[in-house]
């Protein structure tokens, strides 16, 4: 692969560079002196599940990884404690040091299905910033400007509309630019969402006598509705943890437009390549690679036969849930929220006025419906077979 094939397989999807010349500098002196680069990306602790939205960014890691440059995972359990203000209109509420510790736990579980962890340092930004002095972060703060912070968008909205910032809000950025000095990156990476936060690094950088890191930014990746942005909480998420029939299943549920943004990003496939294929047989072998990236070719190859076995013929899966039926006055819809297959009652209550709720092929509209054996669908792909004791 030579130097160009380089550039552009790690630029791939990225909403911006900075700088571009910045990058190609530091790939040429590595492939002269034999230092791999020093690439970092942080990861606030502040919620235990990850879905394909953080896999932009841990797969650009795997990338550098490949590459031969050294990746530091970096968990912020010490910046977790202030906040990140990034896309807040308000104070976030204080996490706990325990809930903070058995998010990271779960992410370290999580993150080895993409990154290589013989090559991968996992790190966390406590082990020095506990450590800073009163002094030392004092002045720290010498290197930014309470003009400069208002100017971000997140808190220039706030400060406009009359609501609270606190000062501790102000301190984050300068931390997450300090963790690029104590590592002496020389590549950071993050969301698009993150620039004012990523060019924090390069200046304290700068201040600190080091060459700034190069800044590269990822885009917020849709969600399974083709508008927000993938979050657990908005229901619009495919998680790595999920089971190849479900990932697969809600791989096949994007618009054709979504796919091709899906495989930019996600994937390395030749998008030509992909634009000759017909649309369905391109969803399905996105599904495929996507299942394949978290488990096997094998499970992959299977979720797409289950997958055409159950919607290509309507047939009903092998190995389903079944729940039996605790009494006759046990209501559907609290079977469809007991099994999880809704998230809460007005969902179900939303699915079964729109007729989204079957047994058997037959509709059910009526949450007081006399609960019956039989197999339940829900939406497209969620099943369950009621039986009685």
């Amino acid at each position: 692969m030579n130097d160009q094939d380089i550039f552009e397989r790690i630029t791939r999807g990225t909403v911006e560079v900075i700088s571009s010349a910045d990058l190609r500098t530091k790939l040429q002196d590595s492939k002269k002196s034999g230092r791999p680069l020093k690439i970092k990306a942080g990861f606030d602790p502040t919620a235990p599940d990850i879905h394909l939205g953080h896999c932009v960014l841990l797969r650009k890691l795997r990338q550098f990884q490949d590459l031969g440059h050294e990746v530091f995972f970096l968990i912020g359990d010490f910046t977790a404690q202030i906040g990140d203000p990034t896309g807040r209109d308000q104070l976030r509420s204080k996490m706990s040091l325990e809930t903070i510790a058995a998010n990271a736990k779960t992410y370290k579980a999580q993150v080895f299905k993409i990154l290589d962890e013989k090559k991968t340092k996992v790190v966390f930004n406590s082990a020095w910033l506990a450590k800073l002095s009163a002094q030392e972060m004092l002045e720290l703060t010498a290197f930014s400007t309470v003009a400069q912070m208002l100017a971000r968008a997140d808190f220039k909205k706030r400060f406009e509309t009359a609501k609270e910032i606190s000062l501790l809000e102000f301190i984050y950025p300068l931390m997450q630019g300090y963790d690029s000095v104590h590592l002496q990156a020389d590549v950071e990476l993050g969301g698009s969402d993150q620039k004012f936060n990523l060019l924090m690094g390069r200046q304290l950088q700068e201040a600190f006598g080091q060459k700034p890191q190069v800044v590269m930014m990822t885009p917020l990746l849709e969600g399974l509705d083709g508008e927000k942005k993938m979050s657990k909480s908005l229901g619009n998420y495919i998680g790595i943890n999920e089971s190849p029939v479900e990932i697969f299943g809600k791989v096949m549920s994007v618009s054709d437009d979504l796919m091709m943004r899906y495989y930019e990003i996600l994937t390395e496939r030749d998008l030509v390549e992909i634009k000759r294929l017909h649309p369905k047989e391109a969803k399905m072998q996105l599904g495929e690679e996507i299942v394949s990236q978290f488990y096997s070719q094998e499970k992959a190859k299977s979720a797409r036969q289950e997958f055409e076995k159950v919607f290509s013929r309507g047939d009903v899966p092998e190995d389903i849930a079944e729940y039996k039926v605790l009494g006759p006055n046990e209501k559907i819809i609290d079977i469809l929220v007991k099994n999880k297959l809704v998230a809460s009652k007005s969902e179900g209550r939303r699915l079964l006025e729109q007729g989204g709720v079957t047994i058997e092929g037959e509709k059910i509209t009526d949450e007081e419906w006399a609960v019956k054996p039989g197999v339940v669908k829900v939406g497209k792909r969620r099943f369950l077979r009621i039986s009685f004791k």
